[in-house]
């Protein structure tokens, strides 16, 4: 397939700049993998999508104030975007300037603090903190949210909290698992009242996730690597579920390739480690049965993944209907419930 096949016309004002006053209050597109079929719901309804004994995956990585600014001693500005901790003064790191900084470079940080460049990893940069300084530090002191390309903004207060899921815990990504975002207390209490089982894996999310696909040939993609891991309770939660007949529903991709990066060999077990794994039309779902997402860009991953899940007619047709329907996209945006077309 090509990538010219996952494109939809999106005009910029669906972008969604800001969240809704409430974490819940979005709207929620229905995708019947099976007919086809489409609903305009909203998502304080999902409980009456879901039924007893399913269980609900969330991925409960924690997004890093990953964003420094900065200038070289030269004068010129920079923009630092830690994209993955290696220890204590040493990450791995996106560095925007007028001139790509050589190793040995040192970088004067907001807040008095200081960084030199070690070398370069692809397109990364290897970069150390000087004067005993730790990345944790450095970030919670000085760092900002990073919010992502096309929110066409400087992050605010409000979006500590919000680009946050409610149940985040393990630091480590630059991107929300923004499926998860929709979740709050209130709807968390009202899905275990129903008897729906929660379980939590993490992957945390680069900055990748925003990059299009940039080949014209989908085999021809090389997908980033992220960390991620399954613990052996989700394991035995998957099989329960299995075992009484229930649901295995992933909020968000990110947990849907985390599963399916876990089942590869035929069957869920414990992991923990890098996934590339590039889900596209033709993959074969071992592990997930529905999901809850948000709305993806054109051409990208995301969308490839969506749509080997529920067919790509299917879903560029809901897309459409989105569209038309005037829903809000991307991260801030609103969000939709999809069930597995099965040999999609």
């Amino acid at each position: 397939m090509r990538k010219s096949d996952f494109f939809f016309e999106l005009p910029e004002d669906l972008i969604a700049q800001y969240p809704l006053p409430e974490r819940s209050a979005s709207r929620l597109l229905c995708l019947d993998g099976t007919t086809g079929e489409i609903d305009d719901r909203m998502f304080i309804e999902l409980p009456e999508l879901l039924r007893a004994g399913d269980l609900l995956v969330f991925n409960d990585t924690k997004v890093m104030p990953a964003r420094l600014f900065g200038r070289k001693a030269s004068g010129g500005r920079v923009e630092v975007l830690i994209e993955r901790v290696l220890g204590p003064s040493m990450g791995l790191a996106h560095v925007r300037a007028s001139k790509a900084p050589k190793a040995g470079t040192e970088i004067l940080l907001e807040g008095g603090f200081r960084c030199s460049v070690q070398g370069r990893q692809d397109d990364l940069f290897l970069l150390m903190l000087l004067d005993g300084r730790t990345v944790d530090e450095v970030l919670s002191a000085v760092g900002h949210i990073p919010l992502p390309p096309y929110i066409d903004r400087p992050d605010s207060v409000s979006d500590w909290e919000r680009y946050q899921t409610v149940f985040a815990k393990a630091s480590g990504a630059v991107a929300a698992p923004t499926a998860g975002l929709h979740f709050d207390e209130a709807m968390l209490e009202r899905l275990a009242a129903k008897g729906i089982e929660r379980a939590f894996v993490t992957l945390h999310v680069g900055s990748g996730t925003f990059q299009p696909l940039r080949v014209d040939e989908l085999d021809q993609h090389k997908m980033h690597s992220e960390l991620c891991e399954v613990g052996s309770d989700v394991v035995e939660k998957v099989n329960e579920v299995r075992q009484r007949g229930g649901r295995v529903i992933a909020v968000g991709t990110t947990v849907v390739r985390t599963l399916e990066s876990a089942s590869l060999k035929g069957s869920l077990t414990s992991y923990k480690g890098e996934t590339n794994l590039f889900i596209r039309p033709g993959f074969h779902f071992r592990c997930v049965d529905a999901m809850v997402t948000n709305f993806h860009l054109p051409e990208s991953t995301l969308l490839t993944l969506v749509c080997a899940f529920a067919g790509c007619s299917e879903v560029l047709a809901a897309y459409r209907h989105a569209v038309e329907r005037k829903y809000r996209f991307f991260s801030y945006g609103d969000a939709m419930f999809v069930t597995h077309k099965p040999h999609a």
